[in-house]
């Protein structure tokens, strides 16, 4: 006799730190976003900005929000190649995020 298998609802999306590089679900982890920011000489320079919602447009990537996570993946040169981008990244508007939200946590 044949069973039937039910189909089971699909599992929460699990994504890996690029600090640490654990698994983790995704609701756990910190999305971010590289952006393009024109510079007053006209050059321009990659900002990494933190993405809570998840809508931002463009790559993204995953991160524990802690700060030794984000020391570990700037440390690795995480950050650039997770997110395709070259050159300086400005991460201060991340380190901003994850010192506010110590201090709120």
């Amino acid at each position: 006799m044949e069973q039937h298998v039910t189909p089971q609802r699909p599992a929460a999306p699990v994504r890996t730190c690029i600090g640490c590089r654990k698994r983790e679900l995704a609701v756990d982890l910190l999305r971010i976003v590289a952006r393009q920011r024109a510079v007053g000489d006209g050059s321009h320079t990659v900002e990494v900005v933190p993405d809570p919602q998840r809508r931002l447009p463009g790559r993204g990537a995953w991160l524990h929000p802690f700060s030794v996570c984000l020391s570990t993946a700037e440390r690795r040169r995480a950050i650039g190649r997770a997110l395709r981008v070259s050159g300086h990244l400005d991460i201060s508007a991340l380190e901003r995020y994850l010192e506010n939200r110590h201090e709120h946590s």
